[in-house]
């Protein structure tokens, strides 16, 4: 029997369990130091046993995974060296940065036990263990940082535990490993949050920024309303990557003042052509730490029952629905539903679902 003993039983933490709850061989332990989470995570049969001791969680496991928040990683690491370990365990964990957890772990003397950084490159714009999901890692990118010096034995055992996450598994140093990830997700970030700030500092004195920032604006920058807390873990563990990619982005913005300066149409032109052909070549369909959501259009009359008669159509169908927004309904004027799904095959679905009573645009 494997023992998987998960530390913060989360979005995370939780659908990490769920791909092997109730499997022939398994047996998951969650542990929170909360007794009403202990009780939740029983009740919603997210894992077979709960507890708030650790020692009580990882006696006997053969793998720990710590699926609690950045900052606090390398405290439950140097806890965890203190407990009788179980000779050939795994610790893992599935932050979003690499170096200094994998870089304390290997710096602590853990005889028998390996750790092994990882990181999951899946999301949900929801949090909790009430998100949780079973397939929230399927065809998402799960990538793996060992130390060096640990074996590949081992690095293959972990990979092979994660099979039932129906993830591609990449192995990559830890330091590459956050540099990728700071370019890709923390840069875009800090981006959003500083541009929605600084269209709240002009709102200040025109409230039509905020009115007319609806739609595409909001749309390009949903990542800003991402929990502040986590995020300033993720930040400050990363700032070393994070102060030269910055860097590297005031070039950019830089190369776009010399050329409104000059009027240099065709330059900011050929900016658009080189963007957008490198956009065109990424994958589409992957899941990744961005949340995609899929959305589509539909007019709707002003009538009494309208949005239930929709979401009725699409429950009938069984198609997921991530979101709704209304976005403009007055009366006399045809209002239009914003429908937001959590991949394009759901959205597709949608859209050949309600062309027939609705004018849906994509």
């Amino acid at each position: 029997m494997t023992k998987i003993t998960i530390f913060g039983v989360g979005l995370i933490g939780g659908s990490l369990a769920l791909c092997y709850k109730g499997k022939p061989d398994f047996t998951v332990v969650g542990h929170s130091p909360n007794p009403k989470s202990v009780e939740k995570l029983l009740q919603r049969e997210v894992v077979d046993i709960a507890t708030t001791s650790m020692a009580e969680a990882v006696d006997g496991a053969d793998f720990i995974f710590l699926c609690v928040p950045v900052g606090n990683l390398e405290t439950y690491i140097e806890q965890l060296v203190k407990l009788p370990l179980k000779p050939g365990c795994i610790i893992t964990d599935v932050g979003s940065t690499k170096a200094s957890v994998t870089e304390r772990a290997a710096s602590l003397a853990m005889e028998g036990v390996h750790f092994i950084g990882g990181h999951p490159m899946a999301g949900s714009d929801r949090h909790g263990v009430e998100a949780a999901s079973s397939y929230l890692f399927e065809n998402a990118f799960y990538v793996l940082t060992p130390a060096a010096g640990t074996p590949q034995a081992e690095v293959d055992r972990l990979a092979a535990l994660l099979k039932p996450t129906k993830a591609q598994i990449v192995q990559v140093d830890a330091r590459e490993h956050d540099d990728i990830v700071g370019a890709i997700s923390h840069l875009p970030h800090i981006i959003a949050v500083a541009l929605v700030n600084q269209v709240r500092k002009y709102n200040d004195a025109n409230p039509l920024y905020q009115n007319l920032a609806a739609g595409g604006f909001r749309d390009i920058t949903r990542i800003a309303s991402s929990e502040p807390t986590i995020w300033r873990d993720i930040l400050v563990n990363n700032r070393e990557v994070l102060l030269r990619l910055i860097k590297d982005w005031n070039r950019e913005v830089s190369l776009f003042i010399d050329l409104l300066e000059r009027s240099d149409g065709e330059g900011i032109a050929q900016q658009f052509r080189t963007a957008g052909d490198f956009r065109s070549q990424l994958p589409e369909r992957r899941k990744g730490m961005i949340t995609s959501l899929y959305d589509i259009y539909v007019d709707i009359p002003d009538h009494p029952g309208i949005i239930g008669q929709i979401t009725t159509t699409l429950g009938n169908e069984k198609i997921n629905l991530s979101n709704i927004q209304i976005i403009e309904s007055r009366e006399d004027v045809p209002g239009i539903l914003r429908l937001s799904f959590r991949n394009q095959e759901d959205a597709d679905r949608a859209v050949q679902v309600l062309k027939r009573d609705y004018a849906v645009h994509v």
